[in-house]
């Protein structure tokens, strides 16, 4: 059966996909949380579920191709994102069917996990899919005093930000807390940290994850502004965890205030 991913690319999907890798930690746990018995490759840096045992086929940025090819796997999950061109064109070379999600809000990584999961693995939808649609849907309480900017580091040394159009401005703008360089021509732009301390932030939202930003890293760069470590898994994942990433991100923005 010939299906279409969400940057429109033609991916010839087999009648049954009894085998699939997955080149995004994100994927990796969809699949794992809704039938782990599809799952037979994942990188490096899969670490959801805990205990996931399949082989490992390096990192998103650099997966080892003739190994993926070597699983014979029916599907390869990526992101467009997340994972390089050159190495999927390299999978496509290969044979390999390759469906590539392209996920930038909330509303987006609904409708894209349903069609990695029904369409792409032929499979029922999960029920964690609906609670994570009604965790989304539901008004926060109590709502927000007020809307906050902020600024959003995801690397220091040099020091990243987000930018315009990502998945994690649009959580955190769900949440009552607008991204300040949600108008940068880039999604994930360098800046200087005295532009960053300049901006005047209302709060600095600090994820453990790609960075681990610790409690260190507020204080030291950031004096006299408010600063949240949050889960970066539950920032930045478009997965299992947005069915909690509403209640947790909440709780630990406002222990910032």
């Amino acid at each position: 059966m010939v299906l279409r991913d969400d940057t429109g690319a033609v991916v010839p999907v087999p009648d049954r996909v009894r085998r699939v890798v997955s080149l995004v930690p994100s994927l990796t746990e969809t699949v794992a949380a809704s039938d782990p018995e599809l799952l037979i490759g994942a990188t490096d840096w899969c670490d959801h579920p805990p205990g996931l045992e399949v082989t490992r086929v390096r990192g998103t940025k650099n997966p080892d191709v003739e190994l993926i090819g070597a699983l014979r796997p029916d599907l390869v999950l990526a992101n467009a994102e997340e994972n390089r061109p050159a190495d999927l064109a390299a999978l496509r070379d290969a044979g390999l069917p390759v469906w590539v999600t392209d996920i930038r809000t909330v509303d987006q990584a609904l409708v894209s996990l349903r069609r990695v999961l029904t369409e792409a693995c032929r499979l029922p939808a999960p029920s964690w899919l609906e609670e994570a649609r009604r965790a989304w849907a539901a008004r926060p309480r109590p709502r927000p005093r007020r809307r906050r900017g902020a600024v959003i580091p995801v690397w220091r040394r040099p020091w990243m930000v987000v930018g315009r159009d990502t998945f994690a401005g649009d959580v955190l703008a769900r949440l009552g807390v607008d991204n300040l360089y949600a108008g940068h021509p880039e999604r994930y732009p360098k800046v200087a940290l005295e532009e960053l301390v300049a901006a005047r932030p209302d709060l600095v939202v600090l994820p453990d994850e790609p960075y681990r930003f610790t409690a260190d890293d507020g204080p030291e760069s950031f004096p006299g502004i408010p600063c949240a470590l949050v889960s970066g898994r539950h920032l930045t994942w478009y997965g299992p965890s947005l069915v909690t990433a509403p209640q947790v991100l909440r709780a630990q923005l406002e222990e910032a205030r």
